[in-house]
């Protein structure tokens, strides 16, 4: 970087002998000195300011044809012109009060109007402003732009700004310079826009400038963004074409419609629910009701108490209810499956406190009693009373298979294996075959209908039993059993399970 330095005044008292120069320019500060040096000897006329004549020193004598330094003409500054600086004051310039010849003051306004400008020149980044006092400041981070060095000398000594440029990558870009003021050469910003772009850029308030700047870099990243998020939401709207496409052509699950049979659900008649609420009075509660002849089974109005709403039913109805359920398989044998209904008192027997004991129930099965084999039933039905709650213990002989079902979702796999172990017994003691029915399945029926109080226990039972000797999916609800415990009641009365 060049700058031009004007050296500093010089003693001349050594070379001069007799007079001292009159000129006028001299002591002005924007004096130019001459390439050489001039010495002056002997004496200066003080008319036209040349040495006198009369020296007889030839070195004095050819310094002295040296024509006087001339005062530099006026320069005028091709610049924007703001007015009145924004940002403070100048500092006072004495030159002015000096000499009031080139105008100094007005040459200080043209610089810091030219400085002034450089912030309004296009830039991404933020112009850092150059105080006054002289000392180098960093200007901008532009690629374009490399420095601004301001160049402080003495009072005698003049002020240059001068711009390094660096030029970049694409030669078309814009670019903007300045120029020595003091040469007269024309200040260009030649891309106007940038100018409005700038005033964004306010130093009197620093929020707002940092505010409006922090906006200006979100939305430049968004814009960025822009093009991502368009081909990103292209793929989705693609992708979620195919996709309805692909859900059309897959096949749709063929949905299972559950029929719901009639029969178990055929209402009473006003005559047949009269007969039942007679049956229920305090009146006929030591009669008997109705007696069952194959099982020597009594039912009095005081057992039939217990299918009255909110009651714990009894062995009584229950054992009669199984008796009713083969009597209508025996009827219709090819409507309902091959059955076989052990009583409530079976369980007890087999699995007593003492442990499993196949002797004490071995007779309970002949054929000479029963006029078949357990062995040859499709279904045999075993209810378990625990304490207070019925549960149901199933022989699937058909799909070899041992199911537990208990309306409270309730497991006991010791159940389960005693009953595999007495058909092992069984089929080797009447049949003289060896099943090994420890290999079948055990299942504990979770899907199935669920009892919403704790009286309904056993009549979920028999409604399983009801269900399954028909060949039925356990199809009800607890709502349903307002309607169940009437309609047994009506069969019991009846002596006949339809």
């Amino acid at each position: 970087m060049g700058a031009v330095v004007i050296n500093r005044k010089r003693s001349e008292e050594p070379f001069n002998l007799n007079q001292q120069s009159t000129n006028p320019l001299r002591n002005s500060p924007y004096f130019q000195a001459s390439k050489k040096r001039r010495f002056s000897f002997g004496g200066m006329s003080e008319d036209s300011g040349k040495p006198a004549a009369s020296s007889s020193n030839p070195t004095v004598s050819r310094i002295s044809r040296y024509p006087d330094a001339k005062a530099p003409l006026r320069r005028e500054v091709h610049a924007p012109s703001r007015g009145v600086l924004r940002y403070g004051k100048a500092k006072s310039n004495d030159y002015c009060e000096k000499d009031g010849i080139f105008y100094a003051r007005n040459y200080d306004d043209a610089k810091r109007t030219a400085l002034e400008a450089l912030r309004f020149v296009k830039n991404n980044k933020e112009f850092v402003d150059l105080s006054d006092d002289g000392e180098k400041e960093a200007v901008s981070e532009d690629s374009s732009v490399e420095e601004i060095e301001v160049v402080d000398c003495d009072d005698e000594e003049e002020k240059f700004v001068e711009v390094k440029k660096k030029k970049a990558e694409d030669p078309s870009s814009s670019s903007y310079g300045v120029t020595d003021v003091m040469k007269g050469s024309n200040f260009r910003v030649e891309d106007t826009s940038t100018m409005l772009d700038s005033l964004s850029l306010s130093r009197d308030v620093n929020d707002d400038a940092s505010s409006l700047e922090a906006y200006r870099k979100l939305m430049q990243s968004a814009e960025r963004r822009n093009s991502k998020l368009k081909a990103l939401g292209f793929e989705i709207l693609l992708n979620e074409k195919k996709l309805s496409q692909l859900r059309q052509f897959r096949p749709k699950p063929v949905e299972k419609l559950v029929e719901v049979p009639r029969e178990p659900f055929i209402p009473l008649t006003e005559e047949e629910e009269a007969e039942v609420y007679r049956a229920f009075s305090g009146r006929n509660r030591r009669k008997v009701l109705a007696t069952h002849e194959n099982s020597n089974i009594d039912i009095s109005g005081e057992v039939l108490q217990c299918l009255t709403p909110s009651s714990w039913l009894n062995d009584e109805v229950i054992n009669v209810y199984l008796e009713l359920l083969k009597e209508r398989e025996t009827r219709e044998p090819k409507k309902y499956l091959k059955c076989h209904f052990f009583n409530t008192f079976f369980y007890k027997k087999l699995v007593s406190d003492s442990g499993y004991n196949y002797k004490a129930v071995r007779r309970w099965t002949t054929q000479r009693k029963l006029g078949y084999a357990l062995i040859d039933c499709d279904m045999i039905f075993v209810p378990v009373h625990r304490g207070v709650h019925w549960t149901l213990a199933v022989i699937n002989n058909r799909d070899s298979k041992l199911l537990y079902l208990d309306s409270l979702n309730g497991v006991d796999p010791m159940i389960l294996n005693a009953l595999a172990k007495y058909m092992n017994d069984e089929a080797k003691e009447k049949s003289g075959k060896n099943i090994d029915v420890n290999s079948w399945d055990m299942e504990f029926v979770e899907d199935l209908p669920q009892q919403k109080n704790g009286y309904d226990c056993g009549m979920f039972m028999l409604k399983y039993i009801d269900f399954f000797s028909r060949g039925f999916g356990l199809c009800f609800s607890q709502e349903h059993m307002p309607y169940f415990r009437l309609r047994t009641a009506k069969e019991i009365l009846r002596l006949r399970a339809d």
